[in-house]
């Protein structure tokens, strides 16, 4: 940890962690339901892989039309301190061209930020890849915080990761279809990538009803912070949790790392009634389209002259 950058600590696990935990370990043992998802899970990531795969042949050694190439292209530091000033990285992803916390400096092209939001979203991917990737791994640190740089066969194995990615994502499409139409199809699924991505991640955490910490005088446990800075959105959209793989449950994704996603529908319904003999507000947009609405006015109150 360097020097710099202030560890935060939370009080002690409270009556709400323990009993929510106790409430979950009761929901796995009492009907033996297996955390990692069995069956269900497993016939989940075999059509996901099927799908890329599908789609992946089709685009470098088919024929697709143009919409159908639009088509098949447009597939789609998990962090412990959600929302705390210097301490959660993806809060600082889109400075300086975004104000997302009111901590955060304002600037006059904030003003607009609402508007032009989800274009820089499409270039993420890019930074992601190209930009942040490399520069994390060559000075060890994501945001302000330190990790040990890997040597050896861990650095050969991210080495060799982004090489094999790069190859498979750019260079060979170009080698087998050295065409000026491959642009576009990039731009689509890039474009696609870092929306999808950070939309995710926008509605659950940068939306009116999440709370944002300094971090100094952390007065709540770790779980209650997670409920605090998170927001679940349209959790009864079946379809929108298998696309997203559950991420719209975000608080339970927080509380429960280590839990397949198809369980949060029901850890969902636990962690809500355990807030509420707990005297917790438990947050969630009902709908898509009302987390998309609260985080649009978040956006335009953080570029607001008027906000703090």
């Amino acid at each position: 940890m360097p020097n710099d950058v202030q560890r935060v600590r939370f009080p002690a696990r409270g009556s709400f962690h323990a009993d929510l935990k106790r409430r979950a370990e009761a929901y796995f043992e009492g009907a033996g339901r297996s955390r990692h998802g069995g069956w269900a899970m497993g016939a989940k990531s075999a059509a996901l892989l099927a799908w890329l795969a599908a789609s992946w042949g089709l685009l470098m050694f088919g024929h697709p039309r143009a919409w159908e190439a639009a088509l098949l292209s447009n597939n789609v530091l998990h962090h412990t301190y959600p929302n705390i000033s210097g301490h959660d990285p993806d809060i600082e992803a889109g400075s300086p061209l975004l104000r997302l916390a009111p901590w955060q400096p304002r600037r006059l092209r904030h003003r607009f930020q609402h508007l032009y939001v989800w274009l820089l979203y499409g270039l993420f991917p890019l930074q992601w890849w190209f930009l942040h990737d490399i520069r994390e791994l060559a000075t060890g640190r994501i945001g302000t915080r330190q990790f040990p740089p890997p040597r050896g066969w861990p650095l050969f194995a991210a080495i060799a990761g982004k090489v094999i990615f790069v190859s498979w994502a750019f260079v060979l499409p170009a080698v087998v279809h050295p065409s000026w139409a491959l642009l576009p199809l990039w731009g689509l699924a890039i474009f696609t990538l870092g929306n999808v991505l950070a939309a995710v991640f926008q509605l659950a955490h940068c939306v009116e009803n999440a709370e944002f910490l300094g971090s100094d005088g952390i007065e709540t446990d770790w779980a209650v912070h997670q409920i605090s800075t998170t927001v679940d959105f349209a959790p009864a959209n079946r379809l929108l949790g298998w696309y997203l793989g559950g991420l719209n449950f975000q608080v339970e994704h927080h509380l429960f790392p280590q839990v397949c996603h198809l369980h949060y529908p029901a850890l969902a319904r636990m962690v809500e009634q355990t807030c509420l003999a707990h005297g917790v507000r438990y947050r969630c947009q009902p709908t898509l389209g009302d987390a998309l609405a609260s985080n649009w006015r978040w956006l335009r109150q953080m570029g607001s002259p008027l906000s703090a």
